[in-house]
């Protein structure tokens, strides 16, 4: 009774976990498109023809000497910012999605230029010529919002299906160890999402190689857990092992 139990709880958590990332799924399903015409638009922008008074569709490239920059490093919750000094000595504070390769480099009087766009800095670019999205840049969004997506729809249907299954087989071992298998299979193609979406972050690739990379490895674990899922339903995971040694 009490296995029962935990397994339901199990079960249950599986189950919230799967309603949670299917929603964060569906909500960057509706983010692609509006990711994809903010970059195309931010692409096609032209150079502002002089220092826009106001909010502006055109690109400004605007230089700026390095007041303070903060990697945190060692606090995962906070991204890594600068302060950013106008000529005129106005403050700008601006945040990147990540520490590379611009602002991990950056030192206090160094110059920068910003590109700013609807009046926010969206890129970083050193005196190398590196340059680095900040968090308002719109370039790398739509990658972002798919492979997120891949992510949560891999996973959370997964144990969705893994969940439900357990739930309602709750005493069989067999379809147990079967739910599991789908589970956790469902874990790997979200966490191979994950690192498709970092290699092709890191490598610049285009969009289209998320789903090249990450949809054969998909494929591999489907066929991975429809094989072990049979092989559970058939009882050739079963634990054979007597409990206790046979008395002699």
């Amino acid at each position: 009774m009490r296995s029962s139990r935990r397994d339901a709880l199990g079960a249950v958590v599986w189950l919230l976990f799967a309603v949670l990332t299917v929603g964060g799924g569906v909500a960057m399903a509706y983010e692609i498109p509006g990711a994809l015409e903010r970059e195309r638009e931010y692409r096609a922008a032209p150079a502002c023809a002089s220092v826009p008074v106001v909010a502006s569709g055109c690109r400004w490239n605007q230089e700026f000497t390095v007041r303070k920059a903060a990697l945190h490093r060692g606090n995962k919750g906070r991204p890594p910012e600068a302060e950013l000094l106008l000529p005129s000595g106005k403050q700008w504070d601006v945040t990147f999605p990540q520490t590379d390769p611009v602002v991990s480099a950056m030192e206090p009087g160094d110059k920068v230029v910003g590109v700013i766009w609807y009046g926010e800095v969206v890129e970083v670019r050193d005196a190398a010529g590196q340059r680095q999205q900040t968090y308002a840049g719109p370039v790398g969004w739509p990658e972002d919002r798919f492979g997120g997506m891949l992510a949560c729809f891999s996973f959370g249907l997964a144990a969705l299906v893994g969940g439900l299954w357990s739930l309602f087989a709750r005493g069989d071992r067999r379809h147990g160890r079967a739910a599991a298998v789908v589970r956790w299979h469902g874990v790997g193609m979200g966490v191979a999402a994950i690192l498709t979406l970092w290699a092709q972050a890191a490598n610049d690739w285009p969009m289209w190689a998320i789903p090249a990379i990450w949809g054969p490895v998909a494929l591999l674990l489907l066929a991975s857990m429809v094989a072990f899922s049979i092989a559970a339903l058939r009882g050739d995971l079963d634990d054979d092992t007597p409990a206790t040694a046979p008395a002699a």
